[in-house]
């Protein structure tokens, strides 16, 4: 995780999330069902140092670095890089 966060360093009050990879098996060896497998959470492995306030004074984010998030459907930006399987 930390070769991503040297390679993205995300600005301002952006979050750098590595979204968790669903298990294709359960724990008794049962193989999982596609629809079991969508799972939108992940860890923060990069966090911006915050966003300005009218004073000009930097408000930090709330989340750290190993911190567990959900994330929605809709907006973000997915990256995919060919070292990471």
């Amino acid at each position: 995780m930390a070769s991503i966060a040297s390679r993205f360093t995300p600005l301002l009050d952006r979050v750098l999330v590595e979204k968790l990879v669903p298990p294709a098996k359960s724990v008794g060896g049962v193989l999982l069902p596609e629809t079991q497998k969508h799972i939108n959470g992940g860890t923060v492995v990069a966090v911006g140092q915050g966003v300005y306030n009218s004073d000009g004074e930097i408000v930090p984010n709330l989340c750290k670095v190993g911190d567990k998030v959900l994330l929605p459907d809709w907006g973000g930006v997915e990256i995919k890089l060919e070292d990471k399987s």
